[in-house]
């Protein structure tokens, strides 16, 4: 049953990447319990507009819980109360009448804040820049069941590869670690056949673009595990981290191609 509800927001309000923010209140009133947190938002924004005062900034896209972008802190979660539940999914029925709502970007070191809830999320495309990709040879297309793929393989890759890249996993690490992301990303290309070729220097290169972009080290908190709104789990991690292993200690950077064998 739709209720309306009137809440108080504190919002994090920042004017640039140099400026100093602040949290700023405001109040959203009549709101439908049927209304995503994003249209909350944009309710709230038409009112600032409408008193020619500056919206607040916040990246979307999809809003369909695809792409990632709607990545804010709501009261001290990523992405909010409903577990695997993304920003633009969450709906103002979990929220009651008279609550107070605290908004907020992702806080780490490699993610600066660009414009109050926007954040550059620029590292976890030069992760991928790094490795995340397989060789194509061209030619013409193969057919679908050329290459058999195991069940489990699969089911694992299809797991893996629902990372959407949001970085909730590293806004929820007191370490502000990129692991679960990172992981998601090895392991569905790691786990199929077309991701042999590059399944150890893969691993090697992304991690060293990792700690270059000074993302903290996994320190098994679990938080990342809990805040994903795709459910990836923690036994990623530990897959990538025996290829890692395994790409360290076969290495040879005179090999061609500096692949590990």
């Amino acid at each position: 049953m739709e209720k309306h509800l009137n809440l108080t927001l504190q919002v994090w309000r920042q004017k640039d990447a140099k400026s100093e923010g602040t949290f700023v209140e405001y109040t959203a009133k009549h709101i439908s319990s049927e209304m995503s947190f994003l249209e909350m938002l944009d309710v709230v924004n038409e009112d600032l507009i409408r008193k020619g005062e500056d919206p607040v900034a916040f990246d979307h896209d999809c809003r369909e819980g695809i792409c990632g972008m709607c990545s804010m802190v709501i009261n001290g979660r990523p992405h909010g109360p409903k577990e695997r539940t993304t920003t633009c999914q969450l709906h103002m029925r979990s929220f009651s009448d008279g609550d107070t709502i605290t908004i907020e970007p992702w806080r780490a070191k490699p993610f600066p804040v660009l414009k109050d809830l926007i954040v550059d999320r620029g590292a976890f495309d030069r992760i991928i820049a790094a490795g995340g990709f397989v060789s194509v040879p061209t030619g013409s297309p193969q057919d679908a069941n050329a290459l058999p793929i195991p069940k489990q393989n699969a089911d694992l890759a299809m797991d893996a590869a629902a990372c959407i890249g949001c970085g909730a996993c590293v806004a929820a690490c007191p370490n502000a670690s990129a692991m679960l992301f990172l992981s998601a990303k090895v392991s569905h290309l790691g786990l199929l056949p077309q991701g042999q070729p590059e399944r150890y220097s893969r691993v090697r290169e992304m991690v060293g673009q990792m700690d270059a972009e000074a993302f903290g080290t996994c320190t098994n908190h679990g938080e990342c595990e809990a805040a994903c709104p795709k459910g990836i789990t923690l036994e990623t991690i530990a897959r990538m981290n025996r290829d890692f292993i395994k790409a360290s200690l076969t290495y040879r950077p005179e090999a061609v191609g500096g692949g590990a064998g």
